[in-house]
């Protein structure tokens, strides 16, 4: 399996510049190596969305896998009491 690119939305390169500075790390580290395995052993499928979760701390990671251009999307980057929560 070839490498996938990593793609930030611009909304959820927003929620990265809102996360505090002792959890940046942590979160790029996971997000970085979705390119090598993008459905690692601890990710979660949510259901009735074509999305996956990962979890750091008490921080989550949305994003999709388009396998056939080989990409990750990051949907959203966010506090686990937040993240499910639709914007208004």
């Amino acid at each position: 399996m070839g490498k996938y690119r990593i793609e930030i939305k611009r909304s959820a390169a927003r929620d990265i510049k809102k996360l505090p500075a002792r959890e940046l790390n942590p979160i790029l580290k996971k997000i970085s190596a979705l390119a090598d395995d993008p459905r690692p052993a601890d990710c979660v499928k949510l259901s009735g969305e074509e999305k996956y979760r990962i979890r750091c701390g008490n921080y989550r990671i949305l994003y999709q896998v388009e396998d056939r251009v080989l990409i990750v999307i990051v949907v959203k980057v966010g506090h686990r009491r937040d993240i499910y929560r639709k914007r208004q």
